[in-house]
């Protein structure tokens, strides 16, 4: 079997290739070598510059990745792609094969995750770390040629171990787990994932929660991410050296916990969640024939909103319903429009103010129940949920139209009135992304 170990360097954000190292190996001896330089066409930070030593004007007369694609894919054709690491200097060969329109595939394999199998029980397994522990002689780190030159030590070691063989088949079989896990994510963290609903977090080397998600699978949503080659998952992956997790037993709670969670650590890669929610408002005006009509718009747009919804379809949807509760015409409440008279396929008990068949008066004056109605609705109701567990039911408490948290209860628990539930109340706080997932489900409560 023949294999690639490779090394890049880069410009660091931006993850322009400024350096490449390619030793070719056939299992006992290195039979081929390609290294170059590689002007990135884009700016290399001072920091990164104090990282690696390469600077600007050190790739000003280097070639382009477009001079050099050629020997990459000659020596790397029909090979293995081993690194250190591999998914991150994979992805920006197979990214820069991509800018000049070269489809870039190899099979991968990664001393990372190859080490910490074979040659388990060190505290890190970075490259110059487990170098250090294992005595191999790293010269010129931070530089393609002295970190690939490292890594073919290191991956002549781990082809000596017991179970090598049996280890290199597993990583090597696309479809196996192993293959797809974060390199400096221990097995058994993953394995220890339950397959029910709740929320998931991603840790960092410090224990820091860098994201949170929901999840009807948890174990399920989680290898999706190690999956994604999409830019930020690839980095999220890379950073995540934990992963904890809460069961929630029910979607609703779920989504419940994943915002607070989200607003309490505010982890860097939901950003997502930091995004201006763009909200809609039911209002209500008078046209030139004293008509009083319903009508909904952007919410920055109307200065006194009787309701605000999350989207046009929430706004329409809640606008039929009291439309068809109080008798109100589809046309004056704006969910039929250029018609003479309505028509429309749901609402068929408009009293005819469309056809004159009706007082101003005596329609206005449902109008205004109505907008009473919105106005001062106020909504106490609990929420069944499915339980963490058999024994167990959830709810969660909207008083006075306001989220106030959720919980857990022993179904042998004795519940004679809505008071007894403060107990096992878990309190939470209202936002606008809490509205967001409740309101639409008290609309028609």
């Amino acid at each position: 079997m023949i294999y690639t170990i490779i090394d890049v360097e880069t410009t660091g954000k931006s993850n322009r290739m400024t350096e490449i190292s390619v030793f070719k190996y056939n299992g006992e001896t290195v039979i081929d070598e390609f290294t170059s330089l590689v002007n990135p066409n884009s700016f290399i930070p001072a920091h990164i510059t104090a990282l690696t030593g390469i600077d600007n004007a050190m790739v000003a007369n280097s070639p382009s990745f477009e001079e050099i694609a050629q020997p990459i894919l000659d020596i790397t054709e029909g090979a293995i792609f081993v690194a250190h690491n591999v998914n991150f200097d994979y992805n920006v060969i197979q990214g820069e094969f991509k800018r000049i329109g070269i489809e870039f595939t190899r099979k991968k394999l990664c001393t990372v995750r190859l080490s910490r199998r074979l040659i388990p029980g060190h505290k890190s397994y970075s490259l110059g770390k487990i170098c250090k522990a294992l005595d191999i002689n790293l010269v010129d780190r931070h530089r393609a040629r002295g970190d690939a030159e490292a890594t073919v030590i290191l991956f002549e070691l781990l082809l000596q171990q017991p179970n090598a063989n049996e280890v290199f088949k597993t990583f090597l079989n696309k479809n196996s787990r192993e293959a797809t896990l974060p390199p400096n994510l221990p097995k058994a963290t993953f394995e220890a994932l339950p397959s029910q609903t709740g929320i998931y977090y991603f840790k960092d080397k410090k224990g820091k929660i860098i994201y949170v998600g929901k999840a009807l699978n948890i174990k399920k949503r989680v290898l999706s991410h190690f999956y994604s080659k999409t830019k930020k998952s690839l980095e999220m992956v890379r950073e995540t050296r934990d992963i904890d997790f809460e069961i929630s037993g029910s979607e609703l709670i779920a989504l419940l916990m994943e915002d607070a969670a989200i607003k309490h650590h505010f982890p860097i890669y939901n950003k997502v969640a930091k995004r201006n929610v763009q909200t809609y408002a039911l209002f209500s005006y008078e046209d030139r024939k004293g008509i009083l009509h319903l009508a909904s718009n952007k919410a920055r747009l109307v200065p006194n909103p009787i309701l605000t919804l999350f989207n046009v379809r929430e706004i329409r949807a809640y606008t039929e319903h009291i439309c068809e509760k109080f008798n109100l015409c589809p046309k004056y409440c704006h969910l039929q429009e250029a018609v003479a008279a309505c028509s429309h396929y749901k609402i068929t008990n408009c009293n005819g103010i469309c056809k004159n068949e009706e007082t101003v008066e005596a329609y206005n004056n449902r109008v205004l129940e109505a907008i009473h109605h919105i106005s001062h609705k106020k909504i106490n109701h609990i929420f069944k949920e499915k339980g963490r567990h058999n024994n167990e039911e959830a709810f969660v408490m909207i008083k006075d139209g306001e989220y106030l948290g959720y919980g857990f209860i022993d179904k042998a628990e004795q519940i004679n009135h809505i008071d007894d539930l403060n107990t096992f109340l878990i309190p939470q706080k209202n936002n606008i992304d809490i509205q967001k997932i409740i309101r639409p489900l008290l609309l028609n409560v």
